[in-house]
């Protein structure tokens, strides 16, 4: 079952569908209605992914320098209340992505014309993922046993993006924090048409050897080499 909404996050983000708490109660509505037996969450893992949108929300809608940990926090504290909620169902195993390099997404590499990633926003947000980390310690020594896990998709890519998809990866990207998808301005994003339809965007010759598509979602063989990287770990 998938309850995700792309664009959505812990808390509303300008993206209009259903926040996590709402996703969290879409599941148990079908717990409820018994589509599911006791049996069936015992032996299911749950999955949740926290992509960052919360924190390019707090960024568009110019929220503070001072309030950056903060609000950090207030998002790692409602996670650990959903996951600890998820797991209160019946769900035995429940596993959390870690935050992704924010400053590696091309969004953040443009200025250095894809060359390299931002360490100052990576080490801004690599504060969530020290939070989580914590948390989900805590949450397993409460309930006795390894009941909460951390899909570490931080280290996963920057494996990456160091070896450049060879080892561990399956694909070898000549630059990985290039896009393959980009607007032919910095007015035009990947996709955009003008008024008369006409293309403003490029799209780069082989798709397959990117990692990324535009500027912040992998392609199927970025994606590739992130669960390569994350084999040995699952």
């Amino acid at each position: 079952m998938n309850f995700a909404y792309g664009g959505t996050g812990v808390f509303p983000t300008s993206v209009q569908e259903p926040n996590m708490t709402t996703q969290i109660d879409f599941f148990q509505d079908i717990i409820h209605e018994k589509f599911y037996s006791g049996s069936d969450l015992h032996s299911s893992v749950a999955l949740v992914s926290v992509a960052g949108n919360d924190y390019s929300y707090y960024m568009t809608t110019n929220g503070s320098a001072q309030g950056w940990k903060p609000f950090i926090t207030k998002v790692v504290n409602q996670l650990v209340m959903n996951l600890k909620r998820i797991h209160g169902m019946g769900v035995k195993k429940v596993v959390v992505t870690a935050l992704l390099p924010p400053g590696c997404l091309p969004r953040s590499t443009i200025t250095s014309s894809y060359q390299q990633c931002n360490g100052t926003i990576n080490e801004l947000l690599g504060f969530h993922n020290l939070l989580l980390q914590q948390a989900v310690i805590k949450l397993n020594n409460e309930t006795k046993d390894s009941t909460f896990a951390i899909l570490d998709l931080y280290d996963a890519f920057m494996a990456v993006f160091k070896n450049k998809g060879e080892n561990p990866g399956s694909s070898r990207f000549e630059n990985p924090l290039k896009p393959c998808c980009t607007g032919i301005s910095t007015e035009y994003s990947c996709g955009s048409v003008d008024a008369n339809g006409a293309k403003k965007y490029a799209v780069c010759d082989d798709p397959e050897a990117a990692f990324f598509w535009d500027t912040v979602h992998p392609t199927q063989e970025g994606w590739r080499a992130v669960y390569s990287a994350l084999l040995q770990e699952l």
